[in-house]
C-alpha cells in the first residue's frame, strides 16, 4: 500500500502541489498505538509545497487518497500526521495472500547477485569455544538471512591451520607428552580425548612452559647473571628494572609486565617455534609430517562440533595454502612501490597518509603474517568466484583495524573490488566469571556448552511432561531442538555489534524473550491446528481488531527480513518472531478459537494462526533454530 501511495502522489503531484515531488520525499512511520490507523503518512514537507498548515495539508491530501484508492476506508489526522485506515477487504486480501505462499516474505532463489560469507575461522591449536558459538550461528543466519533476500550465498571458512600458535602446539606435544606403554606419545585414539580437544592441551602447556621459562629468565637476570644475552638485552632489563625505583604500584606492575615480554622474547621455547615456523615454510619433511598429523586429529574433532551445532559450509579455504598466495601479492607490491622493504628484510606497507600507521606483511625472515594469508585468501576467492558481489567478513571487533587496513591494502594493489568486502564486526560474549582465555585454559568449550544447555533442557522439559507418546529417541531429538535453540536465539538476539553477557540458564527459560519461548507458542498453534480438523472459506466472517491487529504484524515480515539482510542482523529477525509470539498469545488469549459458534469466525482465527505459525518456523529457520511440533 505505501508503494501505491507514494507511486500515486508523484503522479499527481503537480495537481496536488503544484509541483513535481520525489519518491523519497513521501515518507511513512508506524502509526502510534494511541491512535486509529494503519499507515501513518508525514504531511510535513507538503505543508510547505501548499503554504498551508500541516493540518490543512494533511487533509487534503487524506481526501485526495480516500477517494482515489478503494481500500482506504477512512483517515484521521493529528498533527502534522496523516493517520490512513485501510478497508476489512483490504486486510483480508493481504492474509489471503500471505496464506497462499508458502515461501511468504522469501524472495526468488538466486534472483540477486552472489555474495561469499565467512565465519568460524578456527585456528588448529584449540577446539572451538563459546566465542566461537557466536560466530557461527552469527555466519551462518547472516548466510540464510542473505539466500531469503534472493541472493546466492557461498558459505565458507578459512582455516587459521599455520602460524607460530599452531607450532606452539605441536613442539609442545613434542617435548611434553607423555609416552606409554607401547611407547607412544598421546593420541585421540589411545586416550580417548577429542583432537581438536588434546591439540589445545599442549597449546595451553606450551604457556605454561613458557612462562615457567620465563620466570627462570628473570630469575638470572635479578641475580645478575646475564650469559647468553645480548647487550641490548641487557640495557632493555636495565632500562625497565631502574624506572621501577620509586614509582607507585601500577607504573612497576606496568614495567613488570614489560620485563616479563622481554624475558619470553628470550625463552628457548620460544625460539624454537619460531624455528619451526621457518621449518614448516621450507616444507622439512619431519616438521610437515607432524603438522599434517595434528591438523588432522584437530578437523576430526571441529567436523563432529559443526553438526552438533547445526552448521554447514560449501567451501573451505586453508592459509596453509592461501599465504603463498600473499606473498606474491607482496612481491607485486613491492615492485609497484606500494610496499617497502626495511633493512631486516621484512616488508610493510606505510598507511599514516591515510590516517592509520606502518603495517608489516613479511617478517624478515621471509615467514607469512596474518595480513600475508588474508591478503592470498581475498584474492583466491575472488578468483574462484568472479561474479561476487560482496563478501562477508564474520570476524570479532578486536579485528576492526586489521580488516580496514586489509580492504585499504587491496585497493592499493588495484582491486577495486575491496569495495564490496564487508567486516561483519560482533561484540564478545562475556561470562559472570570474567573474560575467557585460550592460552590459559579458561574458555568455555563448546562441545561442553552445547551438551550442558541440552541437558538443562531435558531436565526442564521432563518436569513439565507432556512428552506423553513421544518414543525415547522422539525425546532426545526434542531435548536437542529446545536446547539448542534456546542457545542460538540467546547468542543471535543481541545486535551484533553489542558485547553481551552469557547466561546459559536464562537462555532455555520457556517464558520472556527466549528461544524455548517461541518454540512452545510454534507447538501449541501446531496442536490447535490438529485440533481443529477443517478450515474452510473466510470470507463472510467479519474482521475484528484483534484479527486486524495480528494480520498487520505478519505484514511486517517481507521488511524485516529485507532489513535483516542490508543490516547483516539476525537480532531483528528474533526480536520480530518474538513479537509476533507475543501478539499471538494476546491474540489467543482474548478471542475463543476451536470453541467459537461462528463457523466462519473459527476459521479465520485458525487461517490466521496458521500463518503465524509458518513464519515462526521461517523465521526460526533463518535462525538455524529447529521449530518443534509438541513440547
Amino acid at each position: 500500500m505505501e508503494n501505491k501511495i507514494i507511486q500515486l502522489l508523484v503522479e499527481q503531484a503537480e495537481n496536488l502541489f503544484g509541483t513535481k515531488i520525489e519518491a523519497k520525499s513521501v515518507q511513512f512511520q508506524v502509526t502510534r498505538k494511541e491512535f486509529e490507523g494503519d499507515i501513518t503518512l508525514v504531511v510535513f514537507p507538503f505543508a510547505k509545497l501548499l503554504k498551508s498548515s500541516p493540518m490543512d495539508a494533511a487533509n487534503k491530501i487524506g481526501v485526495f487518497l480516500k477517494e482515489t484508492i478503494s481500500e482506504i476506508e477512512s483517515f484521521n489526522v493529528i498533527q502534522g500526521f496523516l493517520n490512513i485506515c485501510l478497508s476489512e477487504k483490504y486486510w483480508k486480501n493481504v492474509l489471503t495472500s500471505i496464506d497462499a505462499n508458502p515461501n511468504f516474505g522469501l524472495l526468488e532463489p538466486d534472483s540477486k547477485g552472489t555474495v561469499l560469507v565467512e565465519y568460524s575461522s578456527p585456528n588448529t591449536n584449540k577446539p572451538l569455544h563459546l566465542g566461537h558459538l557466536r560466530n557461527n550461528f552469527l555466519g551462518y543466519s547472516v548466510a540464510e538471512i542473505l539466500k531469503a533476500n534472493g541472493h546466492k550465498v557461498i558459505k565458507t571458512q578459512i582455516i587459521n591451520d599455520r602460524g607460530i600458535h599452531i607450532c606452539k602446539s605441536m613442539l609442545a606435544w613434542e617435548r611434553f607428552s607423555p609416552v606409554n606403554e607401547k611407547g607412544e606419545k598421546e593420541t585421540p585414539e589411545n586416550t580417548g580425548l577429542k583432537g581438536d580437544k588434546l591439540v589445545g592441551k599442549y597449546y595451553v602447556v606450551f604457556d605454561q612452559e613458557f612462562n615457567k621459562e620465563a620466570k627462570e629468565v628473570i630469575f638470572k637476570w635479578e641475580n645478575g647473571d646475564f650469559g647468553g644475552f645480548s647487550n641490548q638485552v641487557f640495557e632493555q632489563y636495565k632500562k625497565f628494572s631502574d624506572a621501577k625505583e620509586g614509582k607507585e604500584e601500577k607504573v612497576q606492575e606496568d614495567l613488570d609486565a614489560k620485563i616479563k615480554e622481554l624475558a619470553k622474547n628470550e625463552t628457548s621455547l620460544l625460539r624454537d617455534a619460531k624455528e619451526m615456523l621457518v621449518k614448516w615454510e621450507a616444507r622439512d619433511p619431519q616438521t610437515y609430517l607432524l603438522w599434517s598429523t595434528m591438523n588432522g586429529w584437530v578437523y576430526d574433532g571441529f567436523k563432529s562440533t559443526y553438526e552438533a551445532m547445526g552448521v554447514n559450509f560449501d567451501r573451505l579455504y586453508y592459509e596453509s595454502e592461501t599465504y603463498l598466495l600473499g606473498k606474491d601479492l607482496v612481491s607485486e607490491g613491492l615492485s609497484k612501490g606500494v610496499f617497502y622493504k626495511k633493512e631486516d628484510g621484512s616488508v610493510w606497507v606505510d598507511l599514516t597518509e591515510d590516517g592509520m600507521d606502518e603495517k608489516l606483511l613479511l617478517r624478515g625472515d621471509g615467514t607469512a603474517v596474518y595480513m600475508t594469508q588474508d591478503l592470498g585468501t581475498a584474492l583466491d576467492r575472488k578468483k574462484d568466484y568472479p561474479d561476487l558481489e560482496g563478501v562477508v567478513y564474520t570476524v570479532g571487533n578486536e579485528q576492526d583495524y586489521h580488516f580496514k587496513v586489509l580492504f585499504l591494502v587491496l585497493k592499493k594493489l588495484g582491486y577495486a573490488w575491496a569495495d564490496k568486502c564487508f567486516h561483519l564486526s560482533y561484540g564478545m560474549v562475556d561470562l559472570p566469571s570474567g573474560k575467557m582465555k585460550s592460552r590459559e585454559g579458561t574458555v568455555v568449550d563448546a562441545d561442553e556448552l552445547m551438551a550442558e544447555v541440552v541437558h538443562s533442557a531435558k531436565e526442564m522439559t521432563s518436569e513439565r511432561g507432556h512428552l506423553e507418546g513421544m518414543t525415547d529417541e522422539q525425546k532426545e531429538v526434542l531435548f536437542k531442538q529446545i536446547g539448542m535453540g534456546g542457545l542460538k536465539y540467546y547468542l543471535l538476539k543481541v545486535d551484533p555489534k553489542k558485547r553481551m553477557l552469557f547466561n546459559p540458564e536464562e537462555s532455555i527459560e520457556l517464558t520472556g524473550n527466549t528461544g524455548p519461548f517461541i518454540q512452545y507458542a510454534h507447538a501449541r498453534i501446531n496442536s490447535l491446528l490438529a485440533k481443529a480438523g477443517e478450515i474452510n472459506e473466510i470470507d463472510r466472517a467479519a474482521l475484528g481488531s484483534e484479527e486486524k491487529e495480528l494480520i498487520k504484524v505478519l505484514f511486517q515480515y517481507p521488511n524485516v527480513i529485507q532489513e535483516a539482510g542490508n543490516a547483516y542482523s539476525p537480532a531483528l529477525v528474533a526480536n520480530y518472531c518474538y513479537e509476533l509470539v507475543k501478539a499471538f498469545n494476546h491474540f489467543y488469549q482474548s478471542v475463543p478459537m476451536l470453541i467459537e459458534e461462528d463457523k466462519a469466525l473459527r476459521d479465520l482465527r485458525l487461517v490466521i494462526s496458521r500463518n503465524v505459525s509458518k513464519v515462526i518456523v521461517q523465521s526460526l529457520n533463518l535462525l538455524g533454530i529447529q521449530a518443534p511440533q509438541k513440547m
